[in-house]
């Protein structure tokens, strides 16, 4: 026992660290982790040998497996794509029917049997959620009409690949390829799935927000209970007979429609991100190179009809339904990567005796070029554009040339206020009376209520996606009213690297000479009777003087 404990945190330690090694390394190239964690889990595995895939292995990537489909499902938000789901619903569907039905055309050309072809052509239908929203929220595109068309088009994806690992559940149910076994199997997963959906979306609404809204008001209550409803809901899949993969997605999907999921996300991504490491890590460890190698040219045609024939599809969807040409273009060019679900279709099929090795490896080798190239088309989407104009090879489409008005909300101009205590929420009245344009943050949403006209976003201002969720780089002024030093801190150095005045919290005289080093414009100080307590110790201390610099005042 001894050395099976041995050998795992041995095999864990050399993936944990190659991971972060060559994703260190891939971010010098702008390489997406994903693609990293499979290259170090290649070099571990195949080629050094140093790592050996053991149950317990398994088992942790598995988890991993369950955490990443969880996060994909908080990603998948109805409101943030209400205003495009129609051409987001067609386009979805559209591509979907044609890149499974052309994928399995040219896997029989190629000569795979037919299981085999049938997960292949699976595994090139879907394109990445993860990995495009990341890239996606590093431009600060996700609010823009392209970026939401793209999430819109990835929601209707992802409730496809529901429908395909329940099918996937029934087919590994069944005895062999026994028709009448495997319809039965399918008939059960697909009644098991019905049943689950009803009781998630029931859920949803009437039980969640409730006792979520009580745990929001402390950022380790409700990170623990998003973890407890991801692994009940997981287990209920399984008790049901479905994939935990199912379980995790659907659980994910439901807390999407809470109104703090997007902190709910930025608290469980350290989380996921050791697990799907480790997952796509352990996916590397397991390719056998011989039989990829042996494929080359197979795995270089699927790659150019992922990288050419799903932007083509989607091109031609998307300016056929009115869209402007660079938005249609924009948009086409997020989906030129095969999906985090490819390699999980493969993987189940790989254990359930389905497909063989050189399927697991075909997927993961279009899978590290996809998801490479695709990143850097989406990091160069105007150059591309502009490159691809002038060839003229966009007039095909004839999609209208005059851009598509962007209708995402436009915050600018505005105060912020962060931390809705007695002193936030008396700013926020102040201001609003004054006729200011006032934008509310906290992490707590009972603490957002009753503060109308002022607009409010629950989120922590330590993410960086929330930064710019909130405006700040065009932000009128910002107010911290909160007694957290290391926030009020990184506030600070934020609004000065962006140039916007702030105001912040002096609550404690010992962090007053760093808010000051920071160049922060105004310090709020508690009270008049305190602060004559506050400039003897600041006197005592050296610093009083700082606080008459010119351009630095009290509120």
């Amino acid at each position: 026992m001894e050395t099976t404990e041995t050998q795992l945190l041995l095999n864990l330690g050399f993936l944990v660290v190659g991971a972060a090694g060559f994703a260190f390394l891939g971010k010098l190239v702008r390489m997406p982790s994903i693609v990293a964690y499979i290259v170090a889990g290649m070099v571990l595995g195949p080629v050094l040998n140093l790592v050996e895939i053991g149950d317990s292995l398994k088992l942790i990537s598995k988890l991993g497996i369950a955490l990443l489909l969880f996060l994909v499902g908080l990603e998948l938000s109805f409101d943030k794509i209400r205003d495009v789901g129609h051409v987001a619903l067609v386009a979805g569907l559209g591509q979907v029917v044609f890149t499974a039905l052309g994928g399995m055309g040219l896997c029989l050309l190629l000569g795979f049997d037919l299981m085999s072809s049938i997960f292949l052509s699976v595994g090139l239908t879907f394109s990445s959620t993860v990995v495009v929203v990341k890239l996606l929220d590093q431009k600060g595109d996700l609010g823009r009409l392209y970026g939401r068309i793209a999430v819109g088009i990835f929601l209707v994806q992802d409730l496809v690949v529901i429908a395909v690992l329940t099918l996937l559940s029934g087919l590994t149910q069944g005895d062999g390829l026994n028709v009448a076994s495997v319809l039965q199997g399918l008939g059960l997963a697909a009644g098991a799935m019905i049943a689950l959906l009803g009781m998630i979306l029931v859920a949803a609404k009437y039980l969640l927000p409730r006792p979520f809204a009580w745990a929001a008001r402390s950022p380790e209550t409700i990170f623990i209970w998003a973890l407890f409803w991801c692994f009940l809901v997981t287990s209920l899949a399984g008790f049901m007979g479905l994939s935990v993969e199912v379980g995790a997605f659907l659980a994910g999907i439901a807390l999407a429609q809470l109104p703090y999921h997007n902190d709910l996300h930025q608290r469980l991504h350290p989380l996921m991100t050791f697990f799907v490491a480790v997952f796509f890590a352990t996916l590397g460890v397991q390719l056998d190179l011989g039989a990829a190698l042996e494929n080359w040219g197979a795995s270089l045609a699927l790659s150019l009809f992922v990288i050419i024939g799903n932007p083509l599809i989607f091109m031609i969807i998307i300016a056929r339904m009115g869209y402007a040409e660079v938005t249609a273009f924009r948009a086409s060019v997020t989906v030129a990567q095969i999906s985090e679900f490819s390699f999980i279709f493969a993987t189940m099929g790989l254990a359930a005796g389905l497909v063989g090795h050189e399927v697991l490896s075909i997927t993961a080798l279009v899978g590290i070029v996809t998801i490479a190239i695709s990143a850097y088309m989406i990091i160069y989407t105007e150059p591309l554009y502009r490159f691809c104009r002038r060839l003229g090879i966009l007039r095909i489409f004839r999609a209208k040339q005059e851009e598509d008005p962007e209708t995402m909300a436009d915050r600018s101009g505005h105060i912020i206020v962060v931390g809705m205590n007695a002193l936030g929420r008396k700013i926020v009245r102040a201001m609003t009376n004054r006729g200011e344009r006032v934008l509310a943050i906290d992490t707590d949403p009972k603490k957002l209520e009753n503060l109308d006209p002022a607009a409010v976003v629950i989120g922590n201002v330590e993410y960086e996606s929330v930064i710019e969720e909130i405006g700040l780089p065009r932000a009128k002024l910002v107010v911290s009213a909160l007694r957290i030093e290391d926030a009020n801190l990184l506030l600070a150095y934020r609004c000065r690297a962006k140039g916007i005045p702030c105001a912040i919290h002096a609550f404690d005289v010992t962090i007053v000479d760093d808010l000051l080093e920071l160049g922060t414009d105004y310090l709020l100080m508690p009270s008049v009777e305190s602060m004559i307590g506050q400039r003897e110790a600041m006197e005592a201390a050296g610093i009083a003087g700082k606080l008459k610099t010119e351009d630095k005042g009290h509120v």
